[in-house]
């Protein structure tokens, strides 16, 4: 008789790296403001030298692309780090070829565009909750690479990130959207039938994977049951994936008020309607 204790099903744990201890705050937020810091130097290259550079975010429900993208351009200026969060596609969109309205919103010379879901809709929430057929998903998977091949050929940076978050995570964050009010306005329509359907999205990721990681556009796997390291891990290997260097900072100076045209600006609009100072 076999020992339950030795049995061939294991933890789900068992193929997970030993927990690390939890960061602290202090700790993430200088980790988090130098890495921040950086991207502002990236930016100032990106403008100075005209790059395109797109990264795209997938990833299960619940994953932590939403705090991950914010972490990367809370500190950057929105008309150089753009962010694409399309909704879905109207009646006349659908008619259309199903790439056109992301080319759309592709980088001109200067610009990062970051995709919050993609054209990989296809691959994922279009195909497990059977919003496209069957040959669309065969035939999206099968172009998908050389589609990506001709952007990388016209000079624009492709890079691909997946968030993936354990079961036992995902279902603790979903247990507190729906449990805090504040957090509840993030559960979308697709989030509780994409719990239902784990497995059916574990297979499609598996088949996207493997049809659409390529040497010149390959997928970067994160592991994001932590949020804090996933966010780190991501900015930082975002950084070391491209050559920049930081140009020589300007020397900013404040100028002063010109007083030769002097006015009472503050007496002009101290009858007007303030609002009342609760706080």
């Amino acid at each position: 008789m076999q020992d339950d204790s030795h049995s061939g099903h294991e933890t789900e744990s068992s193929n997970r790296e030993i927990d690390k201890p939890k960061l602290k705050r202090k700790d993430y937020e200088k980790k988090l403001r130098d890495l921040q810091t950086e991207l502002c130097s990236l930016q100032d290259w990106v403008k100075q030298t005209g790059e395109r550079i797109i990264v795209v975010f997938e990833g299960r429900d619940a994953a932590g692309k939403g705090g991950t993208i914010r972490a990367m351009t809370e500190r950057v200026s929105p008309r150089t780090f753009r962010l694409v969060a399309l909704p879905a596609p109207s009646d006349r969109e659908k008619t259309q070829m199903y790439v056109q309205r992301y080319l759309a919103h592709f980088p001109a010379a200067g610009e990062i565009v970051i995709f919050d879901r993609s054209w990989y809709n296809r691959a994922g929430v279009e195909y497990v909750m059977g919003f496209c057929t069957k040959e669309q998903h065969r035939r999206f998977l099968e172009i998908c690479p050389e589609f990506e091949k001709q952007i990388v050929d016209n000079g624009i940076r492709l890079i691909k990130y997946w968030l993936e978050v354990s079961n036992k995570e995902q279902k603790r964050r979903f247990e507190a959207r729906i449990d805090d009010r504040l957090r509840q306005w993030k559960l979308s329509p697709m989030d509780l039938p994409s719990r239902e359907r784990w497995y059916d999205y574990s297979r499609a990721r598996d088949m996207m994977l493997e049809a659409t990681d390529t040497d010149f556009a390959p997928w970067h796997v994160v592991r994001s049951d932590d949020k804090k390291r996933a966010r780190l891990n991501v900015i930082s290997h975002f950084l070391g994936l491209i050559p920049y260097e930081a140009p020589p900072a300007k020397k900013i100076k404040l100028p002063n008020r010109d007083k030769k045209r002097e006015y009472d600006d503050e007496a002009t609009i101290k009858d007007r309607r303030w609002i009342k100072e609760k706080f």
